[in-house]
């Protein structure tokens, strides 16, 4: 089986991911798409709009074959640990040939290889320009940035300014070191750019559906979202809860225990505990926080791992320790030559509570985290799921 993967967060599912459901499926010429996608927490560090299980029949309702859950762990990581998860786990599949994405301009194969091997070498002028960069204050993307074009990367320094085009080189980056075969597949976007506000008729980002949502702007969201979106969107999540968790989850750790959270570096922690104390409310606090060097996603990305309890070492446990496959939804008519292929994984696949004995030690901390995660999700929801249950549509 010809397998072409794309890794997602589908929050919510919008026509232009649907836009490059049917792309990737006709470019690849693929038996079957699979999804890796982010559970009940996103790449931002937010709690996502609607539960895994629910976004997950969304992507096979609009095209995709099956969905499988990224670990938490590395959901909520930045883009460079987001996608060596998300490569981790396609690696162990048999038939992943392809991966698409969408791109923000029409970069060829060869431009995303380019910037991959040129961000992965980092010559000794780089890194010096790098330092830098990050000691006047720039952000880590910033700084690779203005370093990469002052090193002769002009070109590939351009592609790096869109958020879309940093993640597809991070894929192509954990495949170049995964020694992998499969083939990158960038697809440009259509519509809006990835983070653009601005509403559109029928092609919006999922950042301004997210912001039209939380204005009730119900009517501008419909004409971009499939129906079977737009049914489930009143039963979007209220993140209240969770965003006093997070506070808390600040003030209650220690300096050292935050120091132990991905990213939590270079004083961070003390700054988060200080502006904690003072400014409970969990947005206030992520604007007191964020600077020039420590992004808002950042801080958001570190608030999420902290409310989890996930640690750095956690993580890069992970990326080095064999994993698990879980399947949240899968095409009913192709369910049983699906999980045949899945089931010859170098990774256990996990169907029913029973095959969690197959989980190394830590496979086994790390899909803790993914319950919790679930745990914590019901808690600010007020209903719970079945984690056992594979969905079959």
């Amino acid at each position: 089986m010809k397998i072409c993967a794309i890794v997602c967060e589908y929050n919510p599912f919008h026509n232009g991911h649907a836009y490059l459901l049917n792309q990737a499926r006709s470019s690849a010429e693929c038996d079957a798409i699979l999804c890796i996608m982010s559970g009940n927490f996103t790449q931002r560090g937010d709690i996502a709009l609607l539960n895994k299980y629910d976004r997950a029949r969304h992507a096979i309702l609009a095209g995709a074959d099956a969905v499988l859950e990224l670990p938490t762990v590395f959901a909520i990581s930045p883009a460079e640990i987001f996608a060596k998860g998300a490569i981790k786990l396609l690696q162990a599949i048999p038939g992943f040939t392809h991966l698409a994405f969408g791109c923000e301009n029409n970069a060829s194969i060869s431009f995303f290889t380019e910037a991959a091997q040129a961000t992965m070498q980092e010559s000794e002028g780089f890194r010096s320009r790098l330092r830098i960069h990050l000691k006047n204050g720039k952000s880590l993307t910033k700084a690779r940035e203005a370093s990469l074009a002052e090193c002769g990367n002009p070109a590939i320094a351009e592609l790096l300014r869109l958020p879309n085009n940093i993640l597809g080189v991070e894929y192509q980056k954990a495949l170049l070191s995964e020694h992998s075969n499969a083939s990158i597949l960038p697809i440009p976007r259509t519509g809006a750019t990835h983070r653009e506000k601005n509403m559109r008729a029928n092609y919006s980002s999922a950042t301004a559906l997210r912001e039209a949502l939380q204005a009730n702007n119900l009517r501008a969201v419909r004409k971009n979202v499939p129906a079977f979106v737009f049914d489930d969107l009143p039963q979007r999540t209220d993140p209240t809860i969770f965003y006093a968790l997070a506070v808390y989850s600040v003030l209650s750790k220690s300096g050292n225990d935050l120091k132990r959270i991905l990213d939590c570096t270079e004083g961070l922690e003390n700054r988060l505990k200080a502006f904690a104390k003072g400014n409970p409310d969990y947005e206030t606090l992520i604007q007191k926080t964020t600077t020039k060097r420590y992004i808002s996603s950042r801080i958001r990305r570190i608030l999420a791992a902290a409310t989890l309890d996930i640690s750095e070492d956690l993580v890069r446990r992970g990326l080095r320790s064999i994993l698990y496959l879980k399947p949240l939804a899968i095409r009913k008519e192709k369910a049983d030559a699906l999980l045949s292929v899945l089931g010859k994984s170098a990774f256990p696949l996990l169907t029913r509570k029973a095959d969690y004995s197959k989980l190394t030690k830590t496979g086994a901390e790390i899909y803790q985290k993914d319950l919790l995660a679930s745990d914590i999700y019901a808690l600010v929801c007020g209903h719970t799921t079945n984690e056992n249950r594979l969905h079959l549509i």
